[in-house]
């Protein structure tokens, strides 16, 4: 090694001038080995650890030439087309190129507004190369969302999806000072007979093809550092206005760190299926996090057909939102209740035996005993797998779950039946993780364990839990008072979310800017409410009211097929969406059903009265965000009549 032949020729050096200060020499020549040695150490490190994202994908190519790296669904023959590193490291540099000579500057924001496409990470790594800020939209924007957007981050350039997309992104574009150009993925959709400016993106590409281009790409990518912004991810605004989250490539690749020591098991050998939005903050950065690591992504388009996307493709990794879960926890119990009773017996013991084998024996470091090891296995080959085949999880070995809070009993329920689920804590402002409970050795009731190098503390005033770290934005886009908020003064960030922390292992309790106060002074968390009713084959959506009320009540949207069957079981007449929910019988029924799983709360949080709902909480509806979170003011406001007929 060269820096081996250097400290020998330094140290012949001195050997062979004795009248030299020797003291003088030797400190220069050790200076000069640990120079030598740090630079080597560097540039041997370049090549097998973080880099900024405008390198990760060409580094992949030259490392996996023609393995799949991305997988996707073809609309016309309906079958899943693979997409080879070459492939992938050839298209985005095309499309890298394609920006330079589209006039796309460094730290310029560029839009992505779209489903889950090959186009929009193709597009990503594009403007990474070019040292660009990428902003993702929401597919199920609506066209104010995505000016507001477009104003606040000064996006020129806007990459759309399908159909809806375009002709959203044309309304703005129309009115908009800021919005001046349109490319549109889909090769489907239909331009405005009127619209002479915007490109389809196979045209957009060839804009690459010249040698310009090229020069002032590579340019930009040996420019390119680890301060650069990366993305400004928007919140979805359930409270006020939506805030632009700052991400620097820096919290990524930190990111890739510290995920790479917390989960060994993502390695090239992995298929993961991208569902959630790549808008999203935990989806775009679990994708991220399985292209560093060579897994294969198979990008699923329309989230209505996950069902028969994960059959197909049968993953072992997916991430997903804990309401996803419950689903499947209602749709296996609901099965398991109409079975035969030895099968219904059966199907419990299976349950038990699982609940016993992973959770009292497995997860607490204990050696099963054979006997329980001989049943577990049984079970195993043949209930739960059956189970998971059903669901196209069989070959799953990790399915993150984040979002939202997973109750008890769906994640005990789902370790039992052997569903590698592992359920942690992050937000958009933390670049997703700040914790998340291991395989084995987790906490129930816990939100996880801590992730390396990230600090949590929990504050004395209010117990809301705090958070420093690499992966932690940088601060709110052009929103100076929202960031002197939003961070300590010794630099930790506000979540708004309460909790405990004992030892490294994290607590959720309620969101803080959720609580109520009732008109008796009794503080009451409605997320820790609506979670008890959440998995109730009965109750769809809750929304829990009691702010400045003397008592708590509740708007339920009924899971209007299971309601159906329960009516036509009882007797009663079939009747509209509108007559079903005034029936005493129905009434009676939910009635119960929230007592039941209420039994355990004081008085004071419980729900007294209730009004259900014919129309669902929806994100066209705007009661929901795009994240699947309620919007509180938006549903107290439209639903204000109900709610004063529940206190009347």
């Amino acid at each position: 090694m060269a820096y081996i032949e250097k400290v020998i020729y330094l140290t012949a050096f001195v050997r062979s001038r004795p009248e030299r200060n020797v003291c003088n020499i030797l400190i220069v020549t050790t200076v000069s080995y640990i120079e030598l040695t740090l630079t080597t150490f560097a540039d041997i490190m370049k090549t097998t650890t973080n880099c900024h994202f405008g390198e990760l994908i060409h580094r992949q190519a030259d490392k996996y030439g023609s393995r799949t790296a991305l997988k996707y669904r073809d609309d016309t023959s309906g079958k899943w087309l693979n997409i080879s590193w070459r492939k992938f490291s050839d298209t985005v540099m095309l499309a890298a190129k394609a920006m330079a000579a589209y006039g796309i500057g460094e730290h310029e924001a560029v839009g992505v507004y779209s489903q889950n496409m090959p186009q929009c990470l193709f597009t990503d790594y594009a403007g990474y190369a070019n040292r660009a800020v990428l902003v993702p939209m929401y597919a199920t924007s609506s066209p104010a969302q995505v000016d507001y957007i477009i104003k606040d981050a000064g996006i020129s350039t806007l990459f759309v999806g399908e159909q809806l997309q375009y002709n959203n992104a044309y309304i703005v574009w129309k009115n908009s000072s800021v919005l001046k150009r349109i490319i549109v993925f889909d090769p489907a959709v239909k331009l405005h007979p009127e619209d002479q400016t915007s490109l389809r993106f196979d045209d957009f590409l060839c804009l690459g093809n010249n040698a310009l281009a090229e020069t002032t790409v590579k340019i930009r990518m040996k420019k390119a550092v680890s301060e650069d912004l990366a993305t400004i991810v928007y919140t979805s605004g359930t409270t006020g206005e939506p805030k632009g989250v700052m991400l620097p490539h820096s919290a990524f690749m930190e990111v890739m760190r510290i995920h790479g020591i917390r989960l060994p098991v993502i390695t090239d050998k992995e298929m993961s299926m991208c569902f959630l939005p790549l808008t999203h903050i935990f989806e775009k950065a679990w994708t991220y996090l399985c292209l560093y690591y060579g897994t294969t992504v198979a990008i699923n388009r329309d989230p209505k057909r996950v069902q028969q996307a994960l059959t197909e493709v049968r993953p072992t990794m997916m991430c997903n939102v804990p309401r996803f879960w419950e689903k499947v926890y209602v749709g296996v119990q609901d099965k398991i209740a109409g079975f035969p009773a030895l099968l219904r017996s059966m199907a419990a013991d299976a349950v038990k035996t699982g609940h016993s084998y992973n959770l009292e024996y497995r997860n607490k470091g204990k050696k099963p005993p054979l006997w329980l090891s001989v049943k577990f296995a049984f079970y195993d080959k043949t209930i739960f797998t059956v189970l998971k085949k059903v669901l196209g999880i069989d070959k799953g070995k990790l399915f993150p779950a984040a979002g939202a809070p997973l109750s008890d009993p769906v994640y005990a329920f789902l370790r039992s039946v052997n569903i590698p689920i592992v359920y942690g804590y992050g937000l958009s402002e933390t670049s997703a993780t700040v914790s998340f409970c291991p395989l084995y050795g987790f906490t129930l009731g816990s939100i996880g364990i801590v992730m390396p190098d990230v600090q949590v503390r929990i504050d004395e005033t209010d117990n809301e839990i705090l958070v420093k770290g690499k992966t932690v934005t940088t601060g709110y886009y052009k929103k100076p008072e929202e960031n002197r908020k939003a961070f300590t003064e010794d630099g930790f960030f506000r979540t708004g979310d309460a909790g405990r922390l004992e030892g490294d292992i994290l607590y959720f309790t309620e969101r803080i800017k959720d609580l109520y106060k009732t008109s008796n002074g009794k503080y009451i968390a409605p997320q820790v409410i609506e979670m008890l009713m959440t998995n109730d084959k009965y109750i769809a959506q809750i929304a829990v009211i009691g702010d400045r009320r003397k008592f708590v009540g509740a708007l339920i949207v009924p899971d209007f097929d299971m309601l159906n069957e329960y009516a036509l079981r009882k007797g009663i007449p079939p009747a509209s969406r509108e007559d079903l929910i005034k029936d005493p019988e129905i009434c009676r029924l939910i009635e119960s059903r929230i007592e039941d799983h209420q039994k355990n709360l004081a008085s004071f949080e419980k729900i007294k009265r209730f009004a259900l709902l014919t129309t669902p909480f929806t994100m066209e509806g705007r009661e929901l965000t795009d994240t699947l979170k309620l919007r509180r003011p938006v549903i107290l406001e439209k639903y204000a009549e109900q709610i004063e007929g529940m206190y009347n």
